[in-house]
Formats: structure tokens, C-alpha cells, sequence
């Protein structure tokens, strides 16, 4: 795949929303999906490793350039949702998937609930999401209330140079990630504020879901893919702090699973090279 993107926007009823592409028009339909508060530029070290496919990165609702959702607009549903208007706005009846993190969910939402328009995912150091019991919504949904109230009185930070944005990601991330790598989302992520810079993001995305799948709902999703699924396993990454979940997802028969030293991100830092290959390889057998 060409080394260069180009950028398109797509007006959907209710947002814009901003997508990096790579490739040729006549490959492999593919949409790309980033993690919790990243952006389209995750894939920028792995998209130009791909052979043969056309692939559309989003910046999803709430993210990078994209437009933001109305109050309470961002559960995995309402993402996926956006994800299907984008594929009917480009004509794309069947079309693979590229996850990272939450965007990985989202994928498999999407290849559960419609195996017959997912031709097959790519996953990254995501399937599962964060679930809770139906004893626990109640007060799911009081920490959303009071977090929502919160929300009023909190202003976004204003860096004074680009440099201390990057530093700020780093330190704030909730997982290992590298300076190099944070340059590249960061990049798209901020924008001039007041002399300065601050984050693009919607701060709704940083509240607390007001509900959640339960276990058995998250299972369901993953149990009903039928089409060609690989995902790739950070040993450093999320889902090793979560022994649990580990050795459920090692438990899906219907499930390509590869194992990779490095960490949440490690398609943006060294083994992005070793992830691209295992990518282009199952890429290659759905066309």
C-alpha cells in the first residue's frame, strides 16, 4: 500500500465525520477504528504495510476531527451505527474491519450482530468490553448522573506548546505508550485554544457509560461472529491485567489468536511491523 493517505469527510444526518485513507479504491474494503480518546493516525505505521487494500481509518464521533454527539451519544451501539452509515455512504454492502481497543469492540458488536455484511476483522488488544451485572445499573447510573452534572464546571487544559501536550498524553495514558507513538495521535488530536493548544475530543467521551453489556450479553456478540476473525494480544497490554478475560477470549473457537510482545499500542511502536504482516496475510485470504 501507498505510504501516503489522503483525507475525506463524511456527512452523515446527524456529524461530520473526518477518515484517513490508504490504498487502492479497487482492494479490500476495509474500515478502521481507533481506541478511547486515539484517532485515525493510529494506523499510520501499519496501513502502509498493507497489501491490497483500501482501507478507510474513521476518527469516530467525539474523536480527532470528526464531529461530536449530542449529550449521552457515545455507547459502542451508537459508534457501530456510525460505522454502518459510513460504509453505506461509500456503497460498501460487505466490508472488513480494523480495531484497535475500543475500536476492536466495536468491531466485534458489529461482526455479531451482522456477520452477513462483515467479510472478516482485524483486532487489536481488544474484543471484550468493560461489563457490569443488571443488579449494578443502578449505580452505573448515578455515577453517570453525577459525572454528567460534573462535566458543566470542568474546562479543557490549554498547553502552552505542542510538546507539553505530548507529555501530558503520555503521563495521562492508563496504559505504557511511548513519546513517538503520542506524537502521532497528538498530532491530530489538538487544536489552537487561546494562544495554545488543547484537545479536540469531546469531553462527554470521558463519563462514565450510564450502561453497560453484562457478561453474557459481551459473550453473545463474540459467540454469534461468524465471518474470518484474527486478533492480535499485546503480552504487555490490557488484556494481561485481566487474567479472567484472558482466558475467556483464549477459549473462542472462532477466533485467529496471535500473541505479540509489547504494549497496548504496539501497532504504533516496534512490533507494528510483525502486527502488519499477520494483518496482510489474513487480509489476503478474504479477497
Amino acid at each position: 500500500m501507498s505510504v501516503s493517505s489522503h483525507e475525506v469527510r463524511f456527512s452523515l444526518p446527524s456529524l461530520e465525520v473526518a477518515a484517513k485513507v490508504w490504498g487502492n479504491p479497487d482492494g479490500l474494503p476495509v474500515i478502521g477504528l481507533h481506541g478511547w480518546l486515539d484517532n485515525a493516525a493510529t494506523f499510520d505505521r501499519i496501513a502502509p504495510l498493507l497489501n491490497d487494500v483500501h482501507l478507510v481509518a474513521l476518527d469516530l464521533p467525539g474523536h480527532g476531527l470528526s464531529g461530536h454527539m449530542p449529550a449521552a451519544g457515545y455507547s459502542l451501539w451508537q459508534q457501530a451505527a456510525t460505522v454502518l452509515q459510513v460504509a453505506e455512504n461509500l456503497g460498501w454492502k460487505r466490508f472488513a474491519l480494523l480495531g484497535h481497543s475500543m475500536g476492536a469492540i466495536i468491531s466485534g458488536v458489529l461482526a455479531g450482530s451482522l456477520p452477513e455484511r462483515i467479510m472478516g476483522a482485524c483486532l487489536i488488544d481488544g474484543l471484550l468490553p468493560f461489563t457490569s451485572e443488571a443488579e449494578d445499573a443502578p449505580k452505573q447510573m448515578a455515577r453517570f448522573f453525577a459525572a454528567s452534572l460534573a462535566l458543566e464546571s470542568k474546562r479543557k487544559p490549554v498547553y502552552d506548546s505542542v510538546d507539553k501536550a505530548i507529555q501530558a498524553r503520555a503521563k495521562g495514558s492508563n496504559t505504557d505508550i511511548s513519546n513517538e507513538a503520542v506524537k502521532i495521535l497528538v498530532e491530530r488530536g489538538l487544536m489552537p485554544d487561546n494562544g495554545g493548544w488543547t484537545w479536540r475530543t469531546d469531553p462527554q467521551l470521558m463519563l462514565p457509560s450510564p450502561m453497560r453489556f453484562t457478561s453474557n450479553h459481551a459473550v453473545a456478540f463474540i459467540e454469534a461472529i461468524t465471518s474470518p476473525t484474527c486478533l492480535v494480544l499485546a503480552n504487555q497490554g490490557v488484556m494481561h491485567k485481566h487474567p479472567q478475560v484472558l482466558d475467556r477470549i483464549e477459549r473462542f473457537q472462532n477466533i485467529e489468536l496471535h500473541q505479540l510482545d509489547g504494549g497496548h499500542h504496539l501497532h504504533l511502536e516496534e512490533p507494528a511491523s510483525e502486527v502488519a504482516t499477520i494483518f496482510d496475510s489474513f487480509f489476503r485470504k478474504l479477497t
